[in-house]
């Protein structure tokens, strides 16, 4: 990179706040999402969001790629730096400048670790609802960018519902208030729209995001079955009886072995899965859906139930499930982690094809997912080092996600696109469709600096204008500009 470039950026940031060592920057060449990587030219550590400001300015002015990164625990791509370039790290964002209980908000940095902010307002009585399985590591600036969503989803939403507003700062440098503090704000719903799109229009710094009460009490049930088809079969008796759990997760054996090594909870062995079920609220009333969710997984052929009797069983049986990925490791040297979706009741036909998959590719695959709303996140098991266990992978990830747009869903419910699952997009979306998200990003990123390659596909039947696919609406970018 320009030398002149460089001194630019260590006036921003001083010379404590920069990376340009070989060694060093080899840890910022790729996210969760280790199969592709790339290394960066420079990575800077701004401290606010006039600094950001000032460094996208510096890398617009140049033409000089930019793409934002938080904790870089991304599973497809979102952290990887394409184009080399210049990744603004937000690792020393994450202060909590405001906490309003009384209006039900939070003001936070975008490099702020999930779980610090419910660690933070949790002996007031509140938590941020959005909870990915990462959540001791992740940031909100990174859920924001993916959308993340977590065990609780189910009934508690994903993280776009618990967002108000985010102070942005477009490509061009300029700084962006969209939304604010105050719900229902007049005016398009722009935050919607930066929230998942995964650092394409501009980078997320401060973010106004709801509080939500913490429940009165819980009742959190352990289901033990012989096959996976029982535990589905639980999960659609238990949506289909009209009850609401908080969280509905299916281990399958593979996966209890790792976190059983792991953690000793306690999981039988010699199950097919285990379901834990939850349900939260006010106590009135939690007894009698425990007792009904119990019930229906009898009726299902449940081995046995254990319940949950303290506060620290419960939080231990959460620990073993929010661990998983991590005690998976104990099970191969790499590992690739897919994020699909697929209506509830086709669960069973969709772990059966994971299965044939597995065996086809001979690879093992072990699966942890979000039951309730048919999010799948099958783990294929490797070594990276080998490139045909990884042409394996590849190929066996690309069957499974096909697989699930067959059965009518998706091939991510919160990991986002990134750069693994671009190739999908075509599959997903009509040339129209994608033309229309082209000509949306290029109205908050019209040259394609920040965050390039991430998405949207650059070739095979689509431009990045959208002028070959008819009519459309021209998008203006329309918010409230901050003071600089």
């Amino acid at each position: 990179m320009d030398k002149t470039i460089l001194g630019k950026l260590r006036e921003v940031v001083g010379p404590t706040g920069m990376i340009t060592n070989d060694s060093e920057l080899l840890v910022y060449e790729c996210d969760g999402f280790t199969i592709e990587r790339n290394k960066p030219e420079v990575v800077v550590f701004p401290n606010d969001t006039d600094q950001v400001s000032r460094i996208v300015k510096i890398c617009h002015e140049a033409k000089v790629p930019f793409l934002p990164r938080g904790a870089g625990t991304s599973l497809a791509g979102g952290c990887l730096p394409v184009g080399g370039g210049v990744v603004i790290s937000l690792a020393r964002m994450k202060r909590i400048w405001e906490i309003d209980q009384r209006n039900r908000f939070a003001l936070v940095d975008p490099g702020l670790v999930n779980v610090w902010l419910t660690n933070q307002i949790k002996g007031a009585g509140w938590h941020f609802a959005p909870d990915p399985s990462s959540q001791g590591a992740c940031t909100i600036g990174g859920n924001i960018a993916t959308n993340s969503g977590g065990p609780h989803t189910l009934k508690y939403g994903v993280t776009v519902n618990h967002v108000l507003g985010v102070e942005m700062v477009l490509p061009t440098g300029e700084i962006y208030t969209l939304g604010g503090p105050v719900e229902d704000a007049p005016g398009y719903d722009l935050t919607g729209v930066v929230v998942g799109s995964e650092g394409t229009f501009g980078i997320a710094c401060r973010s106004y995001v709801r509080l939500t009460r913490n429940p009165h009490g819980y009742r959190t049930l352990l289901g033990i079955f012989e096959s996976v088809d029982d535990a589905t079969a639980t999960i659609s008796g238990i949506i289909e009886a009209g009850i609401v759990p908080a969280a509905l997760e299916l281990l399958d054996s593979l996966i209890l072995r790792a976190v059983e090594e792991a953690f000793g909870f306690g999981f039988p062995l010699d199950a097919g899965a285990v379901l834990i079920m939850e349900v939260d609220g006010i106590e009135a009333g939690l007894d009698e859906e425990a007792l009904r969710m119990e019930a229906i997984a009898k009726k299902c052929q449940v081995r046995e139930i254990r319940r949950a009797d303290t506060e620290d069983q419960r939080l231990l049986l959460w620990k073993c499930r929010k661990q998983a990925f991590g005690a998976v490791g104990r099970l191969a040297p790499s590992l690739c982690t897919q994020d699909g979706v697929v209506p509830r009741t086709r669960l069973p036909e969709m772990l059966r094809t994971i299965q044939e998959i597995s065996t086809r590719y001979d690879i093992r695959i072990a699966n942890v997912f979000h039951a309730g709303d048919g999010n799948i996140h099958p783990i294929l098991l490797f070594d990276e080092r080998d490139p045909e266990q990884v042409k394996k992978v590849l190929d066996a990830s690309t069957e499974i996600l096909d697989a699930c747009l067959a059965m009518g869903g998706s091939v991510t419910g919160e990991h986002g696109i990134g750069v693994e699952k671009i190739s999908f997009m075509p599959k997903l979306f009509s040339p129209v469709d994608l033309g229309m998200f082209f000509r949306l990003r290029n109205a908050f990123n019209p040259e394609g600096l920040c965050s390039p390659g991430k998405m949207l596909p650059t070739a095979g039947g689509c431009n990045e204008n959208g002028h070959q696919h008819g009519n459309g609406l021209e998008v203006m970018v329309t918010g409230k500009k901050a003071s600089p």
